[in-house]
């Protein structure tokens, strides 16, 4: 009877915390400068997520150390649903990398649900020698070392995608890294490089301003925003690389608090004109249960981290 009480006790908290919540604006942490990628992607849902919570969903931007700042402090926050993240791909990509971090990537969250995810694309200059991935991949094996690749910087996603890329396809090219998102795709329109890998979300405006030519996406299936491109695994069967954006707080929500953001998350989402903004940029609308992102932010850790214990990759 005792327990039979108690658990009648815990659903009547649960309901009244699902009913109640929320009783004030919510703030949703975005570890980028205002006007990236993650930061248009979060005030877009933060604007549909506060028209169903009946609260402002308000955006705050705390950049620094590649959302690492973001992210430690959301991991250290109160666990009631009034402090949120925008967890972007550097989240895995720094847990697979990096020796210490002021957090735990699984164990100091609660996660809701992706948002978005989206290919990288592999580019080059609209005037460029090489018209397919096939003719890149087979000029490189008959010229090793002699073509550069740029990244934002040493572990981020671009690096271990272009590192994988070479392994699996049995080529030798050199990494240039850089301190930032723009400097990469400068150097490819520059002509001082041949190469870009980025996100479609990045590149996409310079393949519709002719500027690129994307020869392959690195998702499984092809991509509706390029859908004459091939994927990269036609030329290199296994191969697939992806970001996402998703939603998470910190480890302890209420799980009636985590059920109720995952539902406005999907309300949202399906929202046809969302849809189509994240098409715009090469992105697609992915929805998922808390358990999935969980999943998903798991594997991705363990992927890159085989790709620095295969490819012997010095990071800081």
């Amino acid at each position: 009877m005792r327990s039979a009480a108690l658990c009648l006790g815990l659903l009547a908290c649960a309901l009244a915390t699902a009913q109640e919540y929320p009783l004030k604006p919510v703030r949703l942490i975005v570890g980028f400068p205002p006007g990236g990628n993650v930061d248009v992607v979060g005030r877009i849902v933060a604007q549909k997520m506060s028209e169903g919570l009946g609260q402002q969903v308000v955006p705050e931007n705390r950049t620094g150390a590649g959302s690492i700042i973001a992210n430690e402090y959301v991991a250290k926050s109160a666990a009631d649903g009034y402090t949120l993240l925008v967890v972007s791909g550097a989240f895995v990509t720094q847990a697979a990398t990096m020796k210490k971090l002021p957090y735990d990537p699984l164990r100091d969250f609660s996660f809701v649900s992706t948002i978005v995810t989206y290919p990288l694309v592999f580019s080059v200059r609209s005037d460029s020698r090489f018209r397919s991935l096939d003719e890149f991949i087979a000029f490189v094996k008959s010229n090793p070392g002699k073509i550069n690749y740029p990244s934002p910087g040493m572990g981020t996603l671009y690096h271990l995608a272009g590192e994988m890329f070479i392994s699996m396809a049995g080529i030798q090219m050199q990494h240039v890294p850089f301190r930032g998102g723009s400097e990469p795709l400068t150097e490819v329109l520059s002509g001082r490089m041949e190469l870009l890998i980025d996100a479609l979300t990045n590149s996409y405006p310079q393949i519709e301003a002719g500027k690129f030519r994307p020869l392959a996406v690195s998702s499984p299936t092809r991509s509706a925003a390029l859908p004459d491109v091939p994927t990269v695994a036609d030329s290199v069967p296994g191969y697939e690389a992806s970001s996402f954006l998703g939603l998470a707080g910190p480890a302890g929500l209420p799980a009636a608090v985590v059920e109720r953001l995952n539902r406005e998350v999907r309300s949202a989402l399906a929202l046809s004109d969302l849809g189509q903004r994240f098409a715009e940029w090469g992105g697609a609308p992915s929805p998922s249960s808390p358990e999935e992102m969980r999943q998903r932010v798991s594997a991705e850790i363990e992927k890159w981290k085989k790709v620095v214990e295969e490819r012997k990759l010095e990071l800081p």
